[in-house]
């Protein structure tokens, strides 16, 4: 189903609940800033310019909405745990998407988007709490071309492993932007939740 995602659209950038779209599925791509969300999501795409990128972090400040078709989307969620922005803005960020990942209806599944040098830190684990156990978890590990193969795989086994510890039901796949590695995965993990 890759050509569902080739035909990807922005729709609008939503500062309330109230402003997104009626939909019945949606998968929500979430992760720290510069982990590497917004250049994922254009390689998903295979749109060099859907997702803004930039080389500040925190840039993301809306909830993005990519349409696939009427029924389903793409929501690129605000980076997490830096942006330079004030104090007040941040926690009004915070509270909208707590509100969002509670109460999204058509909600189907969260992407955490981390970089593989720097898996699972605090900001991780605390966006992983918000989390209800209704959505479905999936880890992408970007950056993967950073690292040699061997030591991208030693870093997927010990994430895995301990998200397996903690409790947390998940899949882990590594994936680079720039080589193209775990692109399929992606794809056939969004299919798995689209179809359902």
């Amino acid at each position: 189903m890759s050509n569902l995602y080739h035909q990807a659209k922005f729709i609008l950038g939503a500062t309330a609940l109230s402003q997104l779209p009626d939909c019945s599925t949606e998968v929500a791509f979430a992760g720290r800033s510069n982990a590497g969300k917004s250049t994922a999501l254009n390689t998903i795409t295979q749109q060099r310019k859907l997702a803004r990128t930039s080389k500040t972090p925190g840039r993301t400040r809306e909830i993005n909405c990519f349409e696939l078709d009427t029924e389903r989307y793409l929501i690129d969620l605000p980076g997490y745990g830096y942006a330079k922005v004030p104090e007040a803005m941040a926690k009004a960020w915070q509270k909208t998407l707590t509100q969002y990942l509670l109460e999204r209806q058509s909600l189907k599944a969260v992407f955490i988007l981390m970089d593989i040098r720097h898996p699972l830190t605090p900001h991780d684990w605390s966006m992983i709490e918000i989390l209800p156990e209704s959505v479905n978890l999936h880890f992408v590990l970007t950056k993967a071309d950073k690292l040699s193969r061997s030591q991208a795989n030693k870093t997927l086994m010990s994430t895995a492993k301990t998200l397996e510890k903690h409790g947390i039901e998940a899949t882990v796949q590594t994936f680079s932007a720039l080589s193209k590695d775990g692109l399929q995965d992606v794809w056939d993990t969004l299919d798995d939740y689209f179809k359902n």
